[in-house]
């Protein structure tokens, strides 16, 4: 089937030419956002706000088997018809072309992405290929992507090879908090290093006239405020949040920081601005034990630190490197299965982070030499914080 021509959102928002002072803010978000306990068992409910009367529905094998089925339940019972496609666990576009196909022939008016941040990027995708709206049910608080705009597309090995931009927010993201509550600990704990960058980039980017946000545009207070709400958030309530899914219960402090890890990061980091730290996360993907082994939150919460070095930040840095320390998040190359010693991969993480566009939302001049010993710095910070403060917290989460 033919493709849509791609979405440039800089086109529309900031068209090449334009200068500094013709760059506006702009803030863009889904339409609705719901979070609860029990939300799930409700989506018939609310889709009728989009009067569909043709679902399709995405989920990997084990999501159609639960959360799915609790889903599709729901939408039959509002009379919505579905149909069902599993994701096989890439958002690569060989994967997106496949789930295109089947969806446009069963005729859906809808698609909901129901799972984990490569299936919510794969269905944002779908649905821009059929011209759907899409509807958002993350299985888990591991990243930002829900609420986004755009999706990160990788190769079928799972190497990250660019990203999509769309014109349409989600129509809806429905959060259960019962479902993230059954969740591994290490999903929460990886979120919240996701969600911390938001703020740490956002303030970057709001402090440096010529960056960009992912839109193309200059930062908005909004988006900026809720990063640093978020980060708020997370020191305050991130032990408490990964207890509380230790014993499969929703409480307060996890109602809190799924929210920051979902909606806050995930406003904040589209229509705030990303910079290094994002950069280096991504560029971890090309290494082969560290994409195979960790989860993006991780990668980006090594980029947090990297950062916060980068700009001189030292009193920031050890803050947030003692946080993720305290709740299992990594904090040297060690526990990325790296070291300083592997100069090859290393070399590999910093050209590639050199040439992702947004890192040149620093205000200084980035190159290849300046990431490498920015994460050379933060390896040695990481080292001595956990010699201080002990690893017992990531060890158990790698362990499970």
């Amino acid at each position: 089937m033919s493709q849509p021509p791609p979405f440039d959102p800089q086109s529309i928002y900031a068209p090449v030419g334009s200068n500094v002072q013709s760059v506006p803010r702009v803030f863009i978000s889904p339409q609705r956002y719901i979070q609860g306990q029990g939300v799930l068992e409700e989506a018939g409910r609310y889709m009728s706000l989009l009067k569909s009367q043709r679902s399709g529905v995405l989920a990997s094998r084990r999501g159609l088997a639960a959360e799915g089925a609790a889903l599709i339940s729901s939408l039959e019972g509002a009379g919505i018809e579905v149909a069902v496609s599993t994701f096989n666990g890439e958002s690569s576009l060989a994967e997106i072309e496949s789930h295109t196909v089947h969806f446009a022939e069963a005729a859906v008016d809808c698609l909901i992405a129901v799972g984990g941040g490569k299936c919510v990027d794969a269905g944002k995708a779908i649905a821009y290929r059929l011209d759907v709206p899409v509807v958002i049910v993350p299985t888990l608080a591991s990243n930002d992507a829900p609420c986004s705009a755009l999706s990160v597309i990788y190769t079928p090995a799972g190497v990250m090879e660019g990203f999509e931009s769309y014109p349409q927010s989600p129509a809806l993201v429905i959060v259960d908090t019962g479902v993230v509550a059954e969740a591994s600990e290490r999903y929460l704990v990886a979120g919240m290093g996701d969600a911390m960058a938001t703020w740490y980039e956002a303030r970057v980017c709001l402090e440096n006239e010529n960056a960009r946000t992912p839109l193309g545009a200059r930062p908005t207070l909004a988006a900026c405020a809720m990063g640093e709400i978020c980060a708020h958030t997370l020191y305050d309530l991130g032990t408490a949040a990964a207890k509380a899914v230790t014993g499969n219960t929703v409480d307060d402090a996890l109602e809190k920081v799924v929210e920051a890890n979902t909606l806050l990061s995930g406003l904040g980091f589209e229509s705030g601005g990303i910079a290094a730290a994002h950069s280096i996360a991504q560029s971890y993907t090309a290494i082969a034990q560290v994409h195979d082994n960790y989860l993006h939150g991780e990668m980006v919460a090594m980029g947090v630190v990297a950062q916060l070095v980068m700009e001189s930040n030292t009193d920031e840095a050890t803050r947030a490197a003692a946080f993720f320390a305290a709740v299992g998040l990594p904090i040297h190359l060690g526990q990325i299965s790296l070291g300083p010693a592997d100069t090859a991969h290393l070399d590999t993480v910093a050209g590639l982070a050199a040439e992702f566009p947004p890192i040149h939302n620093m205000p200084i001049p980035v190159t290849a030499d300046v990431v490498k010993n920015a994460i050379l710095d933060a390896h040695e910070l990481g080292i001595s914080i956990a010699d201080s403060q002990g690893d017992a917290a990531y060890r158990r989460l790698q362990a499970d």
